[in-house]
C-alpha cells in the first residue's frame, strides 16, 4: 500500500507537466495542427537529418577504426602526452581517452577507465574527473565534418579550440569538487598496483609460445573499415530517439508558425500542422536576456540559444537543427564556431554522465558532476566566441 501511494505521489505532478506542455501547445496551435506538426517535424528529422548523420557516423567511424589499427591514435596521444599535466592534471595517459572519445563518444573514457592497466596512472580523484574529461571531447569529429559539410571551414575548428578550453574548465573544477568532498582522493591511487597482471603470452601443449599469423595490411584496412562502419551504425541507431524525440520538442518551442501582414500592417500567424512549426516560446524568453547571449556568444538571433539547451541532452539532436538555422539566415561563422564547442563540451552529459559515474562506483558525486561540465560549455562558448572575434579582427577569417 506505501508503495502504491508512492507511485500515486509521484504519478500526478508527472501527469500533470504532460496535461500542460501538450495543453500549451494545443491552445497555441490548435490539436490537429500539433499532431500533425509532431509527426511530420519527427518523419523529415528521421529521413533528412538522422539518416544523414548515421552517414556521417558510419565514415567517421572507419576513418576512427583505421587511426587505431594503424598507430595514428597512438601518435596523436603521445604528441599530447606532454600537454596533459599542465593544462588537465591528468597523467599523459588519457590524451589516449581524448582522442578516443573524439573519435567515437563519451562512454569509450569508461572502457578506458576500468582498465587497471591504464586507471594504475591516476589518483582516484583524477579517474572520477575523466568523466567529465572524456564528455568534452565526445562526437567531436562527427560534429566536426557535420558542419564543414554546411559550408564552414575554419569556424569549426574555432569552436573546438573552444571545447579544450570548456574541457580544462571542467575537469579542473570537478577534481576540485572531489578533493573538496573527500580529501583522502587526493592520494589514493585508483587501484593498487599489485592487483595488475600484466599479460603473458600462451603458451601451446608443447609449452611453446604460441604465434598467431600476422594479417596482410589489405586485411587488416577492410577489417578495421568494416568494424568501424559497424560501429557508427550503433552510434546512428542511439543518437534516433534523441533526435526525434528531444529535436522535435524543442523545434516547436523554438520556431514559429506562418506569418502574413494584412494591409494595415498587423501580423498573423496561423498554423497548418506542417514540419518546423511552433510557438517561439524559447526564443521569446531568451528575448528578455539575449543581451547576455549576444555578449558572452555572440548570437545574433535569440533561436540560437535552442542548440546548447538541445546539446544537453543529446548533441546529435542539436546537430539537426543547424539546417533549419540555415534556411531562416540566422547562421554564420560566430555561431558555427560557438555552437561546435558547445556542443561538443556538453555533447548531452545529461544523459551520459549518470552511466558513467556509476559504472565508475562514484555515482554520489553526479551534481558535482553538472555543475562543472555546466560551466566548462559556458567557457567553452565564451572562449570560441571571443577567439572567432579575435581572428576576424586581424583578418585571418
Amino acid at each position: 500500500m506505501k508503495n502504491t501511494g508512492n507511485n500515486i505521489l509521484r504519478g500526478v505532478p508527472c501527469l500533470l507537466v504532460i496535461i500542460v506542455f501538450f495543453g500549451y501547445l494545443a491552445y497555441s496551435m490548435g490539436l490537429a495542427n500539433m499532431l500533425n506538426t509532431i509527426m511530420r517535424t519527427a518523419h523529415d528529422l528521421l529521413l533528412n537529418t538522422v539518416f544523414y548523420l548515421m552517414g556521417i557516423c558510419v565514415i567517421t567511424g572507419a576513418l576512427g577504426k583505421i587511426f587505431v589499427e594503424f598507430g595514428v591514435v597512438d601518435m596523436i596521444q603521445r604528441i599530447l602526452r606532454p600537454v596533459m599535466a599542465p593544462l588537465f592534471n591528468l597523467p599523459g595517459v588519457a590524451s589516449l581517452g581524448a582522442v578516443l572519445t573524439f573519435l567515437s563518444d563519451n562512454p569509450a573514457i569508461i572502457s578506458l577507465s576500468k582498465d587497471r592497466k591504464f586507471s594504475r596512472y591516476f589518483k582516484k580523484y583524477q579517474l572520477i574527473s575523466l568523466t567529465n574529461f572524456g564528455t568534452a571531447f565526445g562526437m567531436g569529429l562527427i560534429v566536426i565534418v557535420f558542419m564543414i559539410g554546411q559550408g564552414y571551414f575554419a569556424a569549426p575548428f574555432i569552436g573546438l579550440f573552444g571545447a579544450f578550453a570548456g574541457c580544462i574548465v571542467s575537469t579542473r573544477l570537478m577534481q576540485h569538487f572531489t578533493c573538496k568532498d573527500y580529501p583522502a582522493y587526493r592520494d589514493e591511487p585508483a587501484c593498487d598496483d599489485t592487483d595488475v597482471d600484466d599479460e603473458k603470452p600462451t603458451d601451446n601443449a608443447d609449452g611453446n609460445q604460441e604465434s598467431k599469423p600476422a594479417d596482410s595490411t589489405f586485411v587488416r584496412t577492410l577489417n578495421a573499415l568494416l568494424d568501424g562502419g559497424k560501429s557508427g551504425v550503433d552510434i546512428g541507431l542511439a543518437i534516433i530517439p534523441g533526435v526525434l524525440i528531444i529535436s522535435t520538442m524543442v523545434m516547436m518551442l523554438t520556431f514559429g508558425g506562418q506569418v502574413s501582414v494584412d494591409a494595415s500592417g498587423v501580423e498573423t500567424v496561423t498554423y497548418s500542422g506542417a514540419a518546423y512549426e511552433g510557438t517561439r516560446l524559447l526564443p521569446t524568453l531568451a528575448g528578455y536576456i539575449n543581451v547576455v547571449f549576444e555578449w558572452l556568444f555572440g548570437f545574433t538571433a535569440p533561436e540560437l540559444i535552442a542548440f546548447p539547451i538541445t546539446a544537453l541532452g543529446a548533441v546529435g539532436a542539436a546537430l539537426s537543427l543547424i539546417p533549419e538555422f540555415a534556411k531562416q539566415g540566422i547562421l554564420d561563422g560566430n555561431a558555427i564556431a560557438v555552437c561546435t564547442a558547445m556542443g561538443m563540451c556538453w555533447s548531452g552529459y545529461l544523459s551520459t554522465h549518470t552511466a558513467m559515474l556509476d559504472s565508475l562506483g562514484f555515482r554520489n558525486l553526479l551534481s558535482r558532476a553538472f555543475l562543472a561540465h555546466f560551466f566548462g560549455g559556458i567557457a567553452a562558448g565564451i572562449v570560441a566566441h571571443f577567439a572567432y572575434l579575435a581572428l576576424s579582427f586581424a583578418g585571418a577569417l
